[in-house]
């Protein structure tokens, strides 16, 4: 029997590595693990940058997996490419889920003047994100995890998730989402399958629930 190719494709400016510890049946699944690009400029249309991305997938009716950002980018790779199944974690399915702070920065367009030239400083990430109590353990993680700093790519992922133009949710999307996530709190989705005390960074600290759950989810 063939096997079942799952393409990864992680959250905001992080790396493959933040699935290092999801580990799907060999004997069933061959994983493959999407990166992140550099836009070609800052206003380069996401439609644009995903059918770049989706260049990375060699297999017809893959299933994609996308955490946070990269659950928005999955989706719009769906609409480019044949997949057998489209999984989001820690995301969104539409922008009527986004939380309020979304909709104000949108509709504001504050976003123009957001510090990400500063989200190159590690240390100053991980105080804009928890404050000031668990830095240095979170600065380790964004360490170890945050691949791409460059100040082109964060003016354009906030810019496109922000005006991301999807307006009605797929339902046919699984929608995996922790009951405690603090970036996209569940009280705005429209439904999904609720993880008990996952974060938003729940795809590192609750892999042993999406270990067992993610076969059948994907082969249901």
């Amino acid at each position: 029997m063939d096997k079942i190719p799952v393409y990864f494709m992680p959250g905001l400016a992080a790396s493959p590595t933040i699935f290092e510890n999801i580990h799907l049946p060999e004997d069933t699944f061959e994983c493959f693990y999407l990166e992140w690009l550099l836009p070609e400029s800052v206003n380069e249309p996401l439609s644009t940058y995903a059918a770049r991305v989706a260049k990375g997938i060699k297999h017809k009716n893959a299933v994609l997996i996308g955490v946070s950002f990269g659950g928005v980018l999955v989706q719009e790779m769906a609409k480019l490419v044949n997949v057998r199944k489209v999984i989001i974690i820690s995301s969104v399915r539409c922008n009527a889920e986004f939380p309020r702070r979304m909709v104000f920065a949108k509709r504001t367009h504050i976003y123009n003047i957001f510090p990400t030239g500063m989200m190159q400083n590690i240390e100053w990430l991980a105080r804009f994100s928890v404050g000031n109590s668990k830095i240095a353990k979170r600065v380790k993680l964004y360490e170890k995890f945050l691949a791409v700093r460059d100040k082109k790519y964060l003016d354009w992922a906030f810019k496109s998730i922000i005006n991301w133009d999807c307006e009605t949710p797929n339902m046919e999307v699984i929608h995996i989402h922790g009951d405690e996530d603090e970036v996209f709190p569940p009280k705005y989705l429209t439904s999904f399958i609720p993880v008990p005390g996952g974060t938003h960074i729940m795809i590192l600290n609750k892999a042993k629930w999406l270990n067992e759950h993610l076969p059948e989810l994907i082969k249901k």
